[in-house]
């Protein structure tokens, strides 16, 4: 099975290469495409894929969905995510390295700290 930071990182290469200061055709691509529209349209995109996921999940509690569906939306959000996070100037590796910082930490001390740090005017 491939590593999915390799499937993750190569379908990045993908997106940056489809980024319109990297020649990516509107015409003929539809990560350039969004690209080129702006942040707007990516982040709409997101929005209804998150929408499809939270469906896809409801669905399958109550025995009307099936486990691909969620796969196949879930897959969804994750690549409209991954657009965005090369218009930012952003990589999975970014989301894995944060994953990595948060691995170990209890879900309750974690969002205490990220409220702390809010509270005190940091990043």
């Amino acid at each position: 099975m491939t590593p999915p930071t390799d499937t993750l990182d190569r379908l990045a290469g993908v997106i940056a290469s489809r980024m319109p200061a990297n020649g990516g055709d509107p015409e003929a691509s539809y990560v350039a495409r969004l690209l080129h529209k702006g942040p707007d349209a990516f982040l709409k995109k997101i929005g209804e894929e998150a929408g499809e996921t939270l469906m896809a999940a409801k669905d399958l509690q109550h025995g009307q969905g099936t486990p691909e569906a969620l796969v196949g939306e879930v897959a969804d959000l994750w690549f409209h995510s991954m657009i965005a996070l090369a218009h930012f100037g952003l990589s999975p590796a970014d989301v894995v390295a944060e994953l990595a910082r948060r691995e170990g930490l209890s879900g309750l001390e974690e969002k205490a700290l990220r409220q702390a740090k809010a509270r005190d005017g940091e990043a």
